[in-house]
């Protein structure tokens, strides 16, 4: 049987730990993993995190190991994973303009029409929707 995992927390890495845990603007996969460590680092065995956060032993166990390797790093997903986006910012941008400058109105599906006869991207009216929105309230976040 191998030797428990056990990490030790300073202070300032247990507060970043808990803030990270509360923030709603990180990944649910990052915060569970903050977690994670925070209970290990109070005594909770690896089998005892396993079960509360129904998962496999050895997902806490990659977890410890890149927080030890890594540091703060280590809990946010890798590049790479997931379907790459199949536009860029300036698209986006391009549809912005064009909203502003035409004196038309478009709907969504229209845009996406729009978009893939002038740039080649294919993307559906409801995804486009939804990538404008998140912009626009991302936007407005940072002026407040």
């Amino acid at each position: 049987m191998p030797a428990p995992l056990r990490i030790k927390l300073n202070p300032q890495e247990e507060e970043t730990l808990a803030e990270l845990r509360k923030a709603i603007s990180v990944p649910y996969r990052t915060r569970e993993r903050a977690h994670m460590l925070r209970l290990n680092a109070r005594g909770k065995n690896v089998p005892e995190i396993a079960q509360i956060f129904n998962c496999h032993e050895q997902t806490v166990r990659a977890t410890i190991r890149r927080w030890e390797a890594l540091g703060l790093v280590g809990l946010w997903e890798e590049h790479g994973r997931g379907a790459k986006p199949k536009w860029i910012p300036e698209d986006i941008e391009d549809i912005e303009n064009c909203l502003t400058q035409e004196e038309r109105t478009y709907n969504s599906a229209q845009l996406a029409r729009k978009l893939k006869q002038e740039r080649a991207v294919d993307l559906s009216g409801d995804r486009l929707r939804r990538i404008l929105k998140k912009k626009i309230s991302l936007e407005k976040n940072q002026t407040e």
